[in-house]
C-alpha cells in the first residue's frame, strides 16, 4: 500500500509557483522578486538574472488581480450580449475589444440568451470580480439592480437598448427612422399591402422598428391591417408561420419588412419556394446578402461604430468623465440590392 501511495503523480492544476517560490529557487529575498517582477531598480544584473532563471524554470507569472486590486482598479471590463452566436454581436464585439486593449484593459463576455434573470446574473457576477465597467446589451426592461453598483463606481453603458427605470449613457441605432426609410423604400416601388415580421414586443428595437413600419404607412395614407404585423420569437418555426400567414391570406401581403438578421434569413428561406416574387427588405444585413438572386435590400447599421462608441463612452467615464448620462443615437443606412425592388405581383 506504501510502495503504491509513494507512486501517486503530484497534483498537476491548482498550485501555481509564487514569488516565495522564486526567491527560493534564486537564493533572494522576497523583495528582491518583486524589484525583477515589476521593472524596478536596485538589483544587480547578475542577480536579476537568477530570477529570471528562476522564474522561468517555474512559470512564473505575475499576479495582475492582486496588484492592479491595491490600486482600486482591476483593469478589466465586462460586455452581456444577448446571443455570442449571433452575427451581428461579432463586429460590436471585436470592437469593444480593440478599445479596451488599446486602454490596457481586458475584456470579459457572456451571453444573456435575451433572459432578464440571467442577464442580472451575469451582470452582478462581473461585478462581483471587481470589473472597473460594464457595457450591457439589456434582455431586461428593469435595471434598478444595477444602482448600487454605479453607485459604488462601475461605470455602465447600455448599448443597443436603453435601460429599464434608471439613467445610465446608451448607445443606439435610429431603428426608428431606420424602418421607416425600409418601409417607405417598399411603399415607393408600388407595394401596399407590407407585412411586418418582428422581435419580442418587449424589446425596444423591435417596438422602435414597428413604429417606423407604422409611421411609413401613415405618411403614405395607408392603412396597415393587423393581419400584416407580428411580433414574437425569431425562432425559425414562428417566423416561418407568420410569413406564410401574410401571404397565404385573402388579400396577401406583397412585400414583407424583416425586423431584425434572424427575421431576415427565414424570410429569405419561406420566400424562396413561392411561386410568385414577393418584395424583401431586412433590417440588419447579413453575410452573403449580395450573393442571393435577387440581391438582399436592408437597412443596414453599423455593429462596429456601436460598439467602439459605447467603448470610448465607458472609458471616458472611467477616466473621470462626470456628465449627465448621454444618449447617442447612430444613423442607419438603407442598401439596395434588388429584393426590395420588386415590383407588387398581380394575377
Amino acid at each position: 500500500m506504501a510502495e503504491t501511495e509513494s507512486r501517486r503523480p503530484e497534483p498537476r492544476y491548482g498550485n501555481r509557483p509564487t514569488m516565495k517560490d522564486v526567491a527560493a529557487r534564486a537564493g533572494v529575498g522576497l523583495k528582491t522578486v518583486s524589484r525583477v517582477v515589476n521593472g524596478e531598480a536596485g538589483v544587480t544584473p547578475d542577480t536579476e538574472q537568477r530570477v529570471q532563471e528562476a522564474i522561468e524554470a517555474l512559470g512564473f507569472r505575475r499576479n495582475d488581480s492582486a496588484r492592479v486590486l491595491r490600486k482600486g482598479r482591476t483593469a478589466s471590463i465586462g460586455l452581456v450580449l444577448e446571443d455570442l452566436a449571433d452575427p451581428f454581436y461579432g463586429p460590436l464585439n471585436r470592437a469593444v475589444e480593440e478599445v479596451a486593449r488599446a486602454h490596457g484593459a481586458l475584456l470579459i463576455n457572456g451571453s444573456s440568451a435575451g433572459d432578464p434573470a440571467r442577464e442580472q446574473e451575469l451582470v452582478l457576477a462581473l461585478c462581483a470580480r471587481r470589473v472597473d465597467g460594464l457595457i450591457v446589451i439589456p434582455a431586461g426592461d428593469d435595471h434598478r439592480y444595477l444602482e448600487p453598483e454605479i453607485a459604488a463606481g462601475v461605470a455602465t453603458v447600455f448599448v443597443d437598448r436603453p435601460a429599464g427605470k434608471t439613467d445610465a449613457d446608451v448607445v443606439l441605432s435610429d431603428s426608428f427612422g431606420g424602418a421607416r426609410e425600409g418601409v417607405a423604400h417598399l411603399i415607393g416601388h408600388g407595394h401596399r399591402r407590407i407585412g411586418f415580421v418582428g422581435d419580442q414586443p418587449r424589446i425596444h428595437t423591435a417596438n422602435e422598428r414597428l413604429r417606423g413600419y407604422y409611421a411609413a404607412m401613415e405618411e403614405a395614407g395607408l392603412p396597415a391591417d393587423d393581419a400584416w404585423v407580428s411580433l414574437g420569437s425569431t425562432a425559425p418555426e414562428r417566423v416561418r408561420d407568420a410569413v406564410t400567414a401574410m401571404l397565404d391570406a385573402p388579400e396577401p401581403v406583397t412585400a414583407i419588412f424583416a425586423g431584425n438578421n434572424r427575421v431576415t434569413v427565414t424570410a429569405v428561406r419561406v420566400l424562396a419556394g413561392r411561386e410568385h416574387p414577393v418584395a424583401l427588405v431586412g433590417f440588419d444585413d447579413i453575410e452573403l446578402a449580395d450573393l442571393l438572386q435577387p440581391g438582399l435590400t436592408v437597412v443596414a447599421q453599423d455593429a462596429a461604430t456601436l460598439g467602439r462608441t459605447a467603448a470610448d463612452r465607458l472609458f471616458r467615464r472611467l477616466d473621470g468623465a462626470n456628465d449627465a448620462p448621454a444618449r447617442v443615437e447612430l444613423p442607419t443606412r438603407l442598401i439596395v440590392r434588388g429584393s426590395g425592388e420588386i415590383q407588387p405581383w398581380t394575377p
